[in-house]
């Protein structure tokens, strides 16, 4: 049976390991891991799907996560990664955000009869008394090794406040509190927390004697070169009133041919050995297996019912062949033919009367809200990025009327992500 660390890291889950013949060894049997979560907003989005896969992974395999909500440290910011301080948030701001992050991660994780945890580190980080925490936690920290992590060494030329000095400590007795109380051995997080993980590793080590371990993920750079969930539109967020489930599948659908053999070790649950196949595909076939990794990844965040439904909505709309199941028999993509059914659409009506008397092209996408003006409009559509029923519009003052209506229904598309259904009153 594959250890669990050799599968993530084939995976390119791995980007820093402590030791990793001892991480090996201590996976072959049930542990407990954390990761945590800083509340900053009340959802979080495709960027921080790599720590949620990872512990999902690690729940599949029988060790049980603990989700770490930072309602105490949200309280401070986290420095790192950061060039500038993070906007203080209130008492009541954050506890909001908690909740509302409690809530997306059942989506991901199983929390009944503890196969998992998840906890938020206000419960044991603000009654804590500060003289008692200097005196029992700080004297183990040196200064100088804490202004040689990274995370500081980056601030330092820009400003680092004393609050913010103070996280390393706070996310060190996190790990030192989740091993004592809930015996702890392994602490992941993206590798600008490798400081504080090591930190952490080390309280452990001085007070307790023993020892604890550390993985650190990559951050996922596209072959575009742009940060994982940033697009021209901004966030894709997991919280579907934010990014509804159809506008999430487009996200992945769209990704470049030279992401999706990379996405699908990452974002999806499929058999290495059939993920291989896509080095050697180009094509239909590549789309293909663009469809299975957006309908299996919005199917882990959004559930079978609604990835489905957008699938239906994306064949119907834009007449992407259905997936060939002999290329990846282990998704759970239904089988079948694709009817018209183009409800997970973003939507918008239009009078019958504007297509009686016709309407140019770049008016069209003004009215309907794809531009914010006809200025913006004929820009996009002189420089190639509007379309009509998934043909490009040649120019931007183009008569649209009824023939470009079918079942009831036009459908116009900005650049390669951004798709609405006009729905003809």
């Amino acid at each position: 049976m594959e250890n669990l660390f050799d599968n993530l890291k084939s995976r390119g889950f791995i980007e820093q390991v402590t030791d990793e013949e001892t991480v090996r060894r201590l996976l072959s049997t049930p542990i407990v891991c954390y990761i945590g979560f800083d509340p900053t907003a009340t959802t979080l989005h495709v960027g921080s799907l790599v720590p949620i896969m990872a512990l999902m992974h690690f729940q599949k395999a029988g060790h049980t996560p603990v989700v770490l909500i930072g309602g105490g440290t949200g309280l401070i910011g986290d420095p790192s990664g950061k060039t500038k301080t993070r906007e203080i948030l209130t008492k009541s701001q954050v506890e909001e955000n908690a909740r509302a992050l409690k809530k997306q991660f059942s989506r991901y994780l199983d929390f009944s009869e503890d196969r998992g945890l998840l906890l938020n580190n206000a419960e044991w980080l603000i009654p804590l008394g500060y003289i008692d925490f200097l005196r029992d936690i700080g004297c183990h920290f040196s200064v100088n090794r804490m202004l040689a992590a990274e995370s500081y060494k980056m601030r330092l030329k820009t400003g680092l406040n004393f609050i913010e000095f103070n996280y390393m400590l706070l996310q060190a007795y996190d790990f030192f509190y989740l091993h004592k109380h809930h015996r702890c051995l392994l602490q992941m997080g993206g590798n600008d927390q490798w400081g504080n993980i090591v930190a952490g590793i080390d309280l452990i080590r001085r007070i307790e004697g023993v020892e604890a371990e550390g993985i650190t993920f990559p951050l996922i750079i596209t072959a575009s070169g742009s940060k994982m969930g940033k697009t021209e539109e901004g966030a894709v967020w997991l919280e579907e009133k934010l990014t509804s489930p159809y506008e999430y599948y487009q996200f992945w659908i769209n990704v470049d041919d030279a992401d999706v053999g990379r996405f699908l070790k990452l974002f999806t649950f499929l058999p290495l050995e059939e993920i291989a196949i896509v080095q050697k595909m180009e094509g239909e076939e590549l789309n293909s297996a663009k469809g299975v990794l957006a309908f299996e990844a919005t199917k882990i965040t959004h559930g079978e019912e609604k990835a489905l439904e957008a699938w239906k909505t994306s064949v119907s709309a834009f007449g992407y062949r259905e997936i060939d199941r002999r290329l990846f028999p282990s998704s759970t993509i239904a089988r079948g033919e694709i009817g018209d059914d183009l409800g997970g659409m973003p939507s918008s009506f239009l009078e019958r009367g504007v297509l009686e008397r016709g309407i140019a092209a770049f008016e069209l996408f003004s009215l309907v809200g794809m531009c914010v003006s006809r200025s913006e409009a004929r820009r996009l559509i002189s420089q190639g990025g509007g379309y009509i029923n998934g043909e490009p519009v040649l120019t931007y003052d183009e008569i649209i009327g009824f023939k470009h209506v079918k079942n009831g229904s036009i459908i116009v598309r900005s650049g390669k992500k951004k798709h609405l259904r006009i729905v003809i009153k």
